[in-house]
């Protein structure tokens, strides 16, 4: 994997939640291209275990493990194997996360007369829908920072990423749910970053802008292609005028991770977006 800079992770134990989707897989071979020692955490282990073999195939060191992040017996589960694996966690990456339909508008406006039809509207969104998607994003990343973060009390070169959103900043039409629930994320980065200041341990976030993964494919293009409105309107809204590559989300992942170049940089979100986030749209 070609990388913007190397660091040595070599004697760095890696766990990255969610690893089984297009994001995250990325992160993962980036951690395990700097020598990490790479846990690749998703509740489908078949997917995690896909991208843990093409790691080792490649020369890196990685195992996939099933992991419920909203079940905390699953996660001590697969703390307690990697640890036995690999020993302690010196970077925890907290990747998983998502939208649902049951906390999905079908359109971006209300108009009169929605009422009255067949269509999600904010008025009978399915409120277990929306705890399904806060519980999945906050909960999902509370919970395996809860367990992990323990075995980096005491010792040095210790770090959290977390994996906030543009949603953070302006929640986008159609998604309440994920846009608050990744704004919460980014509070909880902040939160992290003050409560564990003394024990050394430095918490960032990431902002991902627009990329096409598995879960948002549908969203942003037809069945034979096309891009869909959505579409249009995003990369109208970004002035890159494009979608993002998954590379291109290492160098702020491993700029976040080096203590060479970070040592003093603790609670930020950095926003990883083609310029969206400063756009106007004048």
């Amino acid at each position: 994997m070609n990388l913007p800079f190397q660091i040595d992770l070599s004697r760095k134990t890696a766990v990255v939640t969610g690893a089984g989707g297009v994001l995250c897989s990325g992160f993962s071979k980036a951690l395990a291209a700097c020598g990490a020692r790479v846990a690749l955490l998703d509740i489908n282990q078949a997917a995690a275990q896909k991208y843990a073999d093409e790691i080792t195939a490649a020369g890196g060191t990685a195992k996939a493990y099933e992991c419920d992040v909203l079940n905390r017996a699953s996660v001590e589960a697969a703390h307690a194997q990697i640890a036995a694996d690999f020993g302690p966690c010196d970077i925890l990456l907290n990747g998983a996360g998502g939208n649902n339909p049951r906390a999905t508008t079908t359109n971006e406006y209300y108009f009169e007369g929605d009422l009255d039809k067949d269509i999600a509207t904010f008025f009978n969104l399915d409120p277990k829908g929306v705890e399904f998607v806060f519980n999945l994003n906050f909960l999902g990343t509370l919970i395996p920072t809860q367990v992990f973060t323990q075995d980096m009390l005491g010792r040095e070169s210790c770090c959290i990423v977390n994996i906030s959103s543009m949603n953070a900043y302006t929640p986008l039409t159609k998604i309440p749910a994920y846009s608050g629930a990744k704004a919460a994320i980014s509070n909880f980065t902040q939160w992290l970053a003050v409560h564990f200041s003394k024990a050394g341990i430095r918490v960032n976030a990431i902002a991902p802008g627009f990329f096409v993964t598995i879960q948002n494919e549908k969203l942003l293009f037809n069945d034979d292609g096309t891009p869909t409105p959505r579409t249009d309107k995003i990369l109208a809204g970004t002035p890159m005028e494009r979608f993002g590559k998954p590379e291109e989300l290492n160098g702020a992942l491993l700029y976040l991770i080096s203590e060479e170049a970070a040592s003093f940089v603790t609670g930020i979100v950095i926003p990883v977006d083609g310029g969206f986030s400063a756009y106007s749209g004048v």
